[in-house]
Formats: C-alpha cells, sequence, structure tokens
C-alpha cells in the first residue's frame, strides 16, 4: 500500500505505508529531503488527514 505525498519539495511521490496503522498514518513521517528549505540533510513533514485516504499532506520542513 503507498500513500501520495501532496504538496512541499516531494510532492507527487509515492511512500510505502504497508502495515501503517491509522494512527500511523495522521501522525505521519519526516522525509529526508535534498531540495527542501533547510538543503541537503533537511527534513519534509508529511501527516495524514481524519478521513482521507492514500495521502500525506506537507506540514513544513524542518532542520
Amino acid at each position: 500500500m503507498y500513500a501520495e505525498l501532496v504538496g512541499g519539495p516531494l510532492d507527487g511521490q509515492l511512500l510505502d505505508v504497508t502495515g501503517w496503522s491509522a494512527q500511523q498514518l495522521l501522525g505521519g513521517a519526516l522525509r529526508i529531503c535534498e531540495s527542501g528549505m533547510y538543503g541537503p540533510g533537511g527534513r519534509s513533514d508529511y501527516a495524514g488527514r481524519p478521513g482521507v485516504a492514500g495521502r500525506l499532506y506537507w506540514q513544513g520542513d524542518m532542520p
């Protein structure tokens, strides 16, 4: 099972979420991102939304 990353520097990429619980999907994931606000080694934060399956939405970047 995959979730599409929506918005931000990783927009359109797919993340393998096989085995993730509903709570884990809402909590989301920090993804290492070379093209984010903090450059190489920075991370982009993506999280799910209640009632929306198969997508994780960009929350912002962090160092």
